[in-house]
């Protein structure tokens, strides 16, 4: 079955497989024409990126080699940090540049600005307009996971932006990490729950990255992240047809 089309791949028709069960008929993948809202472009990229130091207690500072004083940082920051910096929750967050359509499109690499306004208002990752939204709520594409847990997609976490009705065709025939299997899901609620990013921990010489992963807001380990994506929580969720869905449009 591709996983395109939806339909069944016969003997004499070309495909590819992208994973145990995912196929794909050659003549449903499309090259990438599309430019995606979310996409960072190479003009783009903050260089060098920020120094990150250690972020101490209120009115103490770090005194190397000092007897008899412990004095242990309270989570991580950048060296001449400014307020833009951090958002609302004090999240310290990855510097980019807004400027689209300079230099290459970087497909795969998602802009840390335009992913966090996506997210935060429900716009479409492809286009950057409203979200779709009916009465059983704001429309996702997200990879196919129903063989995760019993009752997928609910209290899935995600950080891809929803989708509009228009911009559906296009993502599953463009982007190659759909082509393993993509759902339509109609989100009830959706709730803003943390950040997608690198963790630190300390280390003798200064801060250490761990391993670049979700963290909820309420976790401690927040302090020692530097944000890149803001993460969703999906609730009350229903799986639609694509079909149905862009019967929509005509």
């Amino acid at each position: 079955m591709c996983t395109i089309c939806e339909t069944p791949i016969r003997p004499n028709q070309p495909y590819r497989r992208h994973a145990a069960d995912a196929y794909t008929h050659n003549t449903c993948r499309r090259p990438p024409t599309t430019v995606p809202y979310i996409a960072t472009w190479s003009g783009e990229k903050a260089a060098p990126d920020p120094v990150v130091v250690y972020r101490m207690p209120a009115g103490d500072t770090f005194r190397r080699g000092k007897p008899g004083i412990t004095c242990m940082p309270v989570g991580i920051r950048y060296s001449g940090e400014a307020l833009s910096d951090r958002d609302e929750h004090g999240v310290l967050w990855l510097p980019d540049v807004d400027n689209p359509g300079t230099g290459r499109l970087l497909y795969g690499n998602v802009h840390p600005g335009r992913q966090r306004r996506a997210m935060t208002e429900l716009l479409c990752q492809v286009c950057g307009g409203p979200a779709d939204r009916d009465s059983r709520g704001v429309l996702w594409l997200v990879e196919d996971g129903r063989g995760d847990w019993s009752g997928w997609p609910k209290d899935l976490m995600t950080t891809h932006p929803p989708i509009c009705l228009k911009c559906v065709r296009a993502a599953r025939e463009q982007c190659p990490h759909l082509w393993k299997g993509s759902a339509l899901v109609r989100v009830g609620r959706s709730v803003v729950c943390g950040v997608w990013g690198r963790r630190y921990t300390a280390g003798r010489l200064g801060p250490l990255v761990v391993e670049s992963t979700v963290v909820p807001f309420e976790s401690p380990l927040i302090h020692w992240t530097v944000a890149s994506q803001l993460v969703r929580a999906l609730y009350a969720c229903t799986v639609v047809s694509v079909d149905e869905e862009l019967a929509a449009l005509t």
